[in-house]
């Protein structure tokens, strides 16, 4: 274990001065830590993990100076484009140190998600002819490795990644993001979840909440998809449910930062403007589940981008009152509504007690009776 600001001084110490990256939840001290003690300009939250990877090779590509890449294992997938076609030695051999979080790392009791990513994470950095090491437990010996890292990285003109096993880091207090909002993203749920219809719910808390609210009123939870890892992509699965079965309501329960994660998707979605399609982002301006980081939500005019993919009925609320009002009215058409809810979730949030197998057999049921009639 190390704490955070030994690791980050080590790097400031080996000419790293430029951070880029999404946050994951065994980063998230280094990252509140960074957050508090480097610049806005110098440390910067994207939308995904592939443009931090751009961001970087920009940042060396004006300053030659190596910069850090954080994210989770999983955002690696989204990082694989850029580091093999930008960075690559191969291509422009642009070195870049990848800070990963090593969830559902083998022997290692983590969410189902989370397994085959971990599994096969030492394989993909294998794949791509990447050097990493994979961070040991002492302060020394991660210091070592750290430094031998930027070594490579700079000689051999490569990204080269640090993979971070669960509880590397020590704890600092976290940042609380202040808020007037009142209503928190559990009493949007409370309300969303009377809707008729399928639900499709982003990951993190948001899924989390959703299976304990069906369990506290004694629901099923046949109607709902917890889309408990590929961050980003809830959206599309909507899509795919409600142009298949046009006269089944289908709503998306987004979250702010899974939305920007992949805003391309409102293009096609505005394409299709299917009639049975409410998407709704909940939008607290941070990543809640991972250490509560901001979002750069505030950049942008939800209602305004709504207006331009082409939705037909927009809304912004921000009590639980205008929320129940609205979804109260005739919810037909393509509709898009944002949600602004406080930051924070209860202490005792639990997990699904369903397997992701156990939920989707349940909704293809559910569906397959739909259509039978």
């Amino acid at each position: 274990m190390i704490h955070p600001s030994l690791f980050y001084q080590c790097l400031c110490d080996e000419g790293i001065d430029f951070f880029a990256g999404v946050p994951d939840s065994l980063l998230k001290h280094f990252c509140t830590f960074i957050r508090q003690n480097v610049s806005e300009s110098n440390n910067i939250i994207t939308q995904n993990e592939g443009g931090a990877v751009a961001l970087a090779a920009g940042h060396y590509l004006a300053t030659g100076h190596l910069p850090l890449v954080y994210m989770q294992n999983s955002g690696i997938g989204n990082a694989v484009n850029p580091l093999l076609s930008l960075a690559d030695p191969e291509v422009y051999s642009l070195p870049i140190v990848l800070l990963i979080g090593y969830r559902g790392e083998p022997g290692v009791h983590d969410e189902p998600q989370h397994k085959k990513q971990g599994m096969v994470t030492p394989a993909l950095l294998d794949a791509m002819r990447y050097p990493y090491f994979i961070l040991g437990s002492e302060p020394e010996e991660i210091l070592r490795q750290t430094k031998e890292a930027i070594r490579i990285a700079k000689e051999q003109k490569t990204p080269v990644a640090l993979v971070v096993r669960k509880g590397l880091f020590e704890e600092i207090p976290s940042l609380h993001t202040m808020s007037d909002t009142k209503m928190t993203r559990e009493d949007a749920l409370e309300e969303i979840s009377k809707l008729l219809g399928i639900f499709v719910s982003t990951t993190g808390f948001t899924s989390r909440e959703l299976f304990e609210i069906r369990e506290r009123r004694k629901e099923g939870h046949e109607c709902d998809f917890l889309t408990v890892g590929s961050m980003g992509h809830s959206s599309m699965i909507a899509l795919g449910i409600a142009l298949a079965h046009p006269d089944l309501p289908v709503t998306c329960i987004d979250g702010d930062g899974a939305f920007l994660m992949h805003l391309g998707a409102l293009a096609i979605l505005g394409s299709r403007k299917p009639g049975n399609f409410t998407h709704i982002v909940i939008n607290n301006g941070v990543h809640d589940s991972v250490g509560g980081q901001p979002t750069d939500i505030g950049a942008l005019d939800l209602v305004k981008l709504a207006s331009a993919a082409g939705y037909q009925r927009i809304e912004s609320v921000s009590t639980r009152e205008e929320l129940h009002r609205i979804l109260s009215e005739n919810c037909s058409g393509f509709r898009f509504i944002e949600v602004k809810v406080r930051p924070g979730a209860r202490k005792d949030l639990g997990r699904p007690a369903t397997t992701p197998q156990e939920n989707c057999d349940a909704l293809m049921n559910y569906i397959q009776n739909f259509a039978k009639g």
